[in-house]
């Protein structure tokens, strides 16, 4: 499994910092449990951030403090910090199965488990329970070779795939690789002929579907 798309600077040092909510955190989570180059990047952040904490100014408040501190953050270099991670990650490597943890506990076993819900035309979705209010987070299962009605995005949104592939208007996307979208973005992905796509997506807001139609239905479906 080669991953080609990462979680970006800006979610992993609010990870690090653990101020992400319990939805974002869980997407972020999950893509890390799949990715040893994000994992390698996080231990580099957490080794590094004891040291920037000493370097930083104490005047000023503390708002001020860290917004320096995330911008140094984002700026380091696996390489530059590496001797100052610790050997193991922080977030274990995903056993075998389609859903890593800690995923597999909010869903309750791996995909085998999942209670499917229909959303019209071969889709299906599992809303994921995080108790966060601030985000909807769901499981998604597109159907091989089709494609999810075109949208852009009221708000921020994570989808990491776990089975299967899809291809949008920016690449292509497979297991392990997660795709940052926002209200820049308007894209239709389709997943590959070969296999069904199951995606973990993580919204803060309803997705805003091009189609009249699919508008109409779309607070029936929760999407």
């Amino acid at each position: 499994m080669t991953i080609k798309h990462h979680i970006s600077d800006d979610f992993l040092v609010e990870y690090a910092a653990g101020t992400l909510s319990e939805g974002w955190s869980l997407g972020v989570a999950s893509h890390l449990a799949l990715c040893p180059e994000c994992r390698h990047r996080l231990a580099a952040m957490e080794g590094a951030a004891g040291a920037l904490l000493d370097k930083l100014d104490t005047v000023g408040s503390d708002d001020d403090a860290w917004a320096r501190m995330k911008g140094r953050l984002g700026e380091i270099r696996v390489e530059d910090v590496s001797r100052a991670a610790p050997p193991a990650p922080s977030t274990p490597a995903a056993p075998e199965g389609v859903l890593p943890e800690p995923l597999r506990s909010y869903v309750g076993g791996d995909i085998h488990e999942v209670k499917w819900r229909a959303l019209g035309r071969g889709a299906y979705q599992i809303l994921i329970d995080t108790g966060d209010r601030t985000t909807q987070t769901r499981l998604l299962r597109i159907p091989a070779g089709k494609p999810v009605p075109e949208h852009t995005h009221q708000g921020r949104e994570l989808t990491l795939v776990l089975s299967g592939s899809f291809r949008d208007e920016v690449d292509h996307f497979g297991r392990g690789d997660i795709e940052e979208a926002d209200g820049t973005l308007l894209h239709q992905p389709k997943a590959d002929e070969d296999q069904d796509c199951i995606c973990l997506a993580v919204t803060e807001a309803p997705l805003r579907f091009s189609s009249w139609i699919v508008r109409l239905v779309q607070p029936i479906l929760k999407i």
